[in-house]
């Protein structure tokens, strides 16, 4: 059955890709449910708690291909438990007395929790690769357009000339700052649990810190102060970040979205031969990549609430939250690499349509110069008769459908100060980008 559209035969590349759907597969999780046990195993049997020889079996049957993933929901079906089968199915599979050391000392979930986090360490390090992917995209767009003069907007219009490269150079930052909390984040966030039922290790006593120190060195996690069976605070962090990873994706392909539309066509996602954007409309170039990263952006985030409330806990252990967890931390990790999937895509083979850029810096006659002209005449009549000036002169020019230049050197305060030589002058966007330039060439090497 593939009724979810992460593994959806028809739609599961549009909301996940290849390796997340392989790392959080049933048959996974349940592998880094049987690494944990034969973990636990080796640091109880370094220790003396258990024979080695038991380690050693159970370390041999902690293979997930050894077993029927059927039987096993079947019987956590039947006993309403996740790990109670999967710990009889190891026991049956050991030789000798080793079964009877299986789980030794554990609770259910220290198994499940660093299984997670074992599969969240995985999923890290995909999405660090992906964002490293889109962030020499996004850099490569910078260097090669730092000079590329183009319409800023705010509000929704047109407001000074930027360039291009200085709208990716913004994109850069963020994205650099992401990659910051990403590394940050790792020690906090892969931290390991192996405490027993309440999180006190009444069940191995004073080897219990050594038992779990060499079980998180051998899984390559951190060592918790304590057990975090009722913080989830770690995982609640892990959402967060992935949310913000990707909505810094849904912001890249926002704007790609709007400056794609056709009045604008300033940029355009890759569009082979073959691609349709219509079923009735053939004209229709649609940034249909674009539009589902918006999409998985948007999912990501509502994700996010989901994780904060499982901070909220009771007691020493709340399921409800555990299980909430079981269901969001594989969607969003999917949706995650997948929105970096395509957004490195949509990039590697965008087109920038410079000519339209330059195109639309004239749409408004001028008026997208207001306050270089403002302010090159605030010298002599004060920054506010000045613009109260230059406001006159851009209000008539729009309800006339004239440019801001004649309806400036109509004005006898403009007139008295300059000629129309001066007017075109300041009006030059390209002479009016301010340090775009200098920024990019900030960022880009940061």
């Amino acid at each position: 059955m593939d009724a979810h559209v992460i593994d959806s035969t028809l739609f599961r590349n549009d909301y996940s890709t290849e390796d997340t759907r392989t790392l959080w597969s049933a048959r996974s999780v349940l592998q880094s449910w049987l690494d944990v046990e034969a973990a636990l195993a080796r640091a109880e049997a370094a220790v003396g708690i258990i024979p080695e020889g038991a380690a050693v079996e159970i370390t041999r049957v902690a293979d997930a291909s050894l077993y029927d993933l059927d039987e096993l929901r079947e019987e956590m079906e039947r006993t309403a438990h996740p790990i109670v089968p999967v710990v009889r199915a190891m026991t049956a599979l050991s030789t000798g007395d080793a079964g009877h050391w299986v789980h030794w000392g554990a609770t259910t979930q220290d198994i499940t929790d660093t299984g997670n986090v074992l599969l969240m360490k995985g999923s890290l390090q995909l999405i660090e690769d992906g964002l490293a992917a889109v962030t020499e995209e996004v850099r490569r767009l910078a260097i090669e357009h730092r000079d590329t003069v183009m319409v800023g907007r705010t509000h929704g219009q047109q407001a000074l000339p930027v360039t291009f490269g200085f709208k990716a150079a913004v994109w850069l930052d963020e994205l650099q700052r992401h990659a910051t909390r990403l590394a940050e984040a790792r020690p906090r966030i892969l931290v390991g649990q192996f405490a027993g039922a309440v999180g006190t290790m009444a069940s191995v006593g004073e080897a219990g810190l050594e038992v779990q120190r060499r079980m998180m060195e051998d899984l390559g996690l951190g060592v918790p102060n304590i057990s975090w069976h009722a913080a989830r605070d770690r995982t609640a962090e892990y959402a967060f970040l992935l949310a913000l990873v990707t909505g810094a994706m849904g912001h890249i392909a926002r704007e790609v979205t709007i400056l794609q539309r056709s009045e604008i066509a300033e940029l355009e996602e890759p569009n082979p031969r073959g691609k349709v954007g219509s079923s009735t409309m053939p004209h229709k170039r649609n940034p249909h990549i674009s539009e589902n990263v918006g999409a998985l952006a948007r999912l990501t985030r509502a994700t996010a609430v989901t994780a904060l409330d499982g901070v909220v806990n009771e007691n020493e252990r709340d399921w409800i939250a555990l299980q909430s967890e079981r269901e969001y931390l594989a969607r969003l990790s999917c949706h995650t690499h997948a929105a970096l999937v395509q957004t490195a895509h949509v990039l590697e083979g965008i087109s920038v349509r410079s000519g339209n850029m330059r195109r639309n810096l004239d749409l408004t006659g001028g008026m997208l110069l207001s306050e270089a002209v403002m302010l090159a005449l605030g010298r002599t009549l004060g920054r506010q008769v000045a613009h109260d000036v230059v406001y006159d002169a851009c209000m008539k020019a729009f309800e006339t459908e004239t440019t801001m230049k004649a309806a400036l050197l109509a004005d006898p305060q403009v007139a008295e100060h300059f000629d129309e030589a001066a007017i075109d002058a300041l009006m030059d966007p390209e002479a009016y980008t301010g340090l775009a330039g200098t920024f990019v060439d900030r960022v880009a090497d940061s």
